[in-house]
């Protein structure tokens, strides 16, 4: 598989704590790749490392190498705001912004880009929307307040407001961690159809979750990979005590 992004001897600290630690890793494009391990262990300080999030944590420091295809988006004169456009960030908890209404809040980072033609947008709000399955259920309230929908379509609607730019990448940290499990299962299979069309790097504390929605799995503790493989092989018969001391439940 083609790689899309790769860490390089990836660390990251915060003040005195060495939260991430050499880390490498290759994440092929078009496949979803979940990071797995305890609370604590590094797993949305890697994620939010990929998106340059860490560039506004007040003593956060990055060191070692992210390759976005071959560019090292800590590279000297790379913008961190073209890099947000080429890597999406879906949360654990929706996101939606309050005071929009539905329409807006999927055209938002379009906006943004200082893109406004009507017709070119209201092409996108659709796309965007069916492509989350959500068009059929908004589709004649579009001006609504966004806070009136369901969580688990608040889920979707940010979903389709970080596609809605075009990225090439979509990093989600614990997507359905806050919603039921209809909802969950919704954004399960929209993660599914969405690795056609993009590179896919989920965070999560549920186990049975990344089994189900991932093609590789990276297990990390204590800020360090233990083990990264294809999912089925990593949760069947990993190569590391560690990992399946885990898996299996007897620590974590």
């Amino acid at each position: 598989m083609n790689s899309k992004v790769k860490l390089d001897d990836l660390n990251v600290h915060f003040g005195g704590t060495h939260a991430v630690k050499g880390v490498d890793i290759d994440f092929p494009a078009n496949s979803v790749t979940a990071i797995i391990g305890p609370s604590g262990c590094g797993k949305s300080t890697v994620l939010r490392a990929i998106n340059r999030m860490h560039d506004m944590t007040p003593g956060a420091q990055v060191s070692g190498r992210i390759l976005l295809d071959d560019t090292d988006i800590y590279g000297r004169g790379i913008d961190p705001v073209a890099i947000r456009r080429k890597i999406g960030m879906v949360f654990q908890k929706p996101n939606p912004f309050p005071a929009m209404s539905i329409y807006d809040n999927v055209i938002a980072g379009y906006k943004l880009n200082g893109r406004t033609r009507r017709d070119e947008a209201d092409e996108i709000v659709e796309s965007s929307l069916q492509r989350v399955a959500l068009w059929d259920e908004v589709k004649d309230r579009l001006k609504s307040n966004a806070m009136e929908l369901s969580g688990g379509q608040q889920q979707r609607l940010c979903i389709a407001r970080t596609i809605a730019v075009r990225p090439e990448v979509i990093l989600m940290d614990e997507p359905a961690s806050a919603l039921d499990p209809l909802s969950t299962l919704k954004i399960e299979e929209l993660i599914e159809e969405l690795k056609e069309r993009y590179t896919i790097i989920i965070v999560t504390h549920n186990m049975q979750q990344a089994a189900r929605v991932s093609d590789v799995t990276a297990f990390f503790y204590l800020g360090e990979l233990i083990e990264c493989g294809v999912t089925k092989k990593l949760f069947t018969t990993p190569d590391k005590k560690q990992t399946e001391d885990y898996i299996t439940g007897r620590f974590g």
